[in-house]
Formats: structure tokens, C-alpha cells, sequence
């Protein structure tokens, strides 16, 4: 008669069975940054001028991430089952029914990730020499393009001037205080050398200066005769010649006209001269 091994099953009436279980969950988030190396900073200035210089990038960034799952549950009530078989028949007496609940913990979580940084990149061209070069260029270029400008500014002037002062000649203006009356408002019309403006003169009336004429003036030959007629009028002769010269007059005209007087007067003048 052989006899076998009995193995409790039980252990004060709960249910000793092993009944191992082993819950394993994980998450894995890859994050990076890519920094792209760009081309330099190329600088046009016309002509076909382009310069390249030093290029510094930088480039903030700030990442995030979350894992949660919902509903979100700390713990959950897990059932403790009546595993009691009092005869022993191998049979649970009361199967199914829950003698009390024990909390027991999910591991439920929730992840959230922040990341912010700065990613700074800086290249420089090797080759200073060109790069003077380059720069010498761009500054004969712009020098061109402002003296360009300048030629432009001053043919404009000119025409305004020009055009301004002719309309001005043929008595068109703008009005004072409208919007376009400053086009014109610093251009003034000047005479011309050599040209004498529009201008009169007041002539005053000169006096009358009476001359013997010609015919009236004694010769060197009366003049002695006069003195011995002055020296027979001392001695009681006739007067004559004394009256002649002590008030001329004229057979003819008593008064010069304006014409002959102005001559006279010219005349009279040049003889002072």
C-alpha cells in the first residue's frame, strides 16, 4: 500500500494558490534639435556688387511634452473572494462571494516635459583681402549713386528755375498761399547785365543865360575904336557905343527861343570848359 504527498491548499480557510501577476508599461520620447548650417549674409549694393560677410545665427527653442491618461485613478478596490471549503469535499462552500475589498494602487501617472534652450552657429569668411576688396567697391558704388542723385536734384532745379522765371516773364504766377505757389516762391527776376531797366528822370529848368551873338561881339579894331569913343564921351561926344555895351540887344530876336537857348547854354559851357 503506497501513500501520497498531500499539499494544503488552504491555509485557515483562504486559498493559498500561488497566482503571481507582473504589470509592466513604459514610454520613451525622443526629442532633438536641428541646427541647418545656412549661407552667409550676402549684401547688394548695385552694379553687380555683392558682399559677403561674417554670419552669427542664433536660434532659441523651447520643447514640451505630456503624457497623462484619463480618467486619472490613484488606487482601485480590488475584491477579496470566499475561498472557504469547511468539508473538504473540494468544493469553495460559499463560491462568488466577496468577503471584503482591498485598495490597491494603479501606478497611473502623468509626464510632462519642459525643455528651452539656445542653439548659436558662427561662420567667417577666411579670405580678408576679398573681403576689402568687396567693401572698397561697394563704397565707390554708393559714391556714384549719391553724385548720380545730386546731377538729378540739380537738373530739376534748373528746370524749375528756368521754367518758373518764363512764366513769371509772361505775367503767369500761382496763386500766394495755395499748395503749389512754393514751387516758384524762391525764384526772382533779375535784369540781365548790360541791359538798363525801365526808369525816368526829372529835369529841372535851368535859368536863362543871354549872349551876344556873333555879329554883336566888336572886333579888335572896335574895341579901340570904343575907347576912343569913350574918351570923346568924356569929352562930351555922343554915347553910342557906351550904350551898346552897357545894354546889348538883339535888331532881330530880343528872346532866344528854348531850342536856342539850350544851345547857347551848351555852348556857354564848353567855352568854361
Amino acid at each position: 500500500m503506497n501513500s501520497l504527498p498531500t499539499m494544503a491548499e488552504t491555509v485557515g480557510g483562504v486559498s493559498a494558490t500561488a497566482s503571481p501577476i507582473a504589470n509592466s508599461s513604459g514610454s520613451v520620447t525622443n526629442q532633438a534639435i536641428q541646427v541647418l548650417q545656412g549661407p552667409y549674409i550676402t549684401n547688394t549694393y548695385g552694379g553687380g556688387i555683392q558682399c559677403q560677410g561674417p554670419t552669427m545665427n542664433v536660434t532659441p527653442f523651447l520643447t514640451g511634452s505630456g503624457n497623462f491618461k484619463r480618467p486619472f485613478e490613484h488606487t482601485y478596490m480590488d475584491p477579496v473572494y470566499d475561498m472557504s471549503d469547511l468539508d473538504e469535499d473540494g468544493v469553495l462552500d460559499n463560491p462568488g462571494e466577496i468577503l471584503y475589498y482591498v485598495p490597491t494602487r494603479t501606478g497611473q501617472q502623468e509626464v510632462y516635459n519642459l525643455s528651452a534652450g539656445v542653439s548659436a552657429t558662427w561662420s567667417k569668411p577666411l579670405d580678408k583681402e576679398l573681403q576689402q576688396l568687396c567693401k572698397d567697391a561697394a563704397e565707390i558704388q554708393m559714391a556714384a549713386i549719391e553724385q548720380n542723385t545730386a546731377n538729378k536734384r540739380l537738373d530739376f532745379e534748373i528746370a524749375r528755375l528756368k521754367n518758373c522765371g518764363e512764366l513769371m516773364k509772361a505775367g503767369i504766377i500761382f496763386v500766394p498761399g495755395t499748395k503749389y505757389a512754393k514751387v516758384c516762391e524762391d525764384v526772382m527776376l533779375v535784369n540781365p547785365p548790360g541791359v538798363v531797366a525801365e526808369h525816368t528822370h526829372v529835369l529841372s529848368q535851368q535859368p536863362t543865360i543871354s549872349l551876344p551873338s556873333m555879329e554883336e561881339v566888336p572886333s579888335s579894331d572896335d574895341k579901340h575904336l570904343h575907347e576912343q569913343d569913350h574918351e570923346k564921351d568924356e569929352q562930351g561926344s555922343s554915347p553910342r557905343w557906351f550904350e551898346f555895351w552897357k545894354s546889348p540887344s538883339s535888331s532881330k530876336d530880343e528872346k532866344l527861343s528854348k531850342s536856342s537857348q539850350l544851345k547857347v547854354l551848351q555852348i556857354g559851357q564848353m567855352s568854361l570848359q
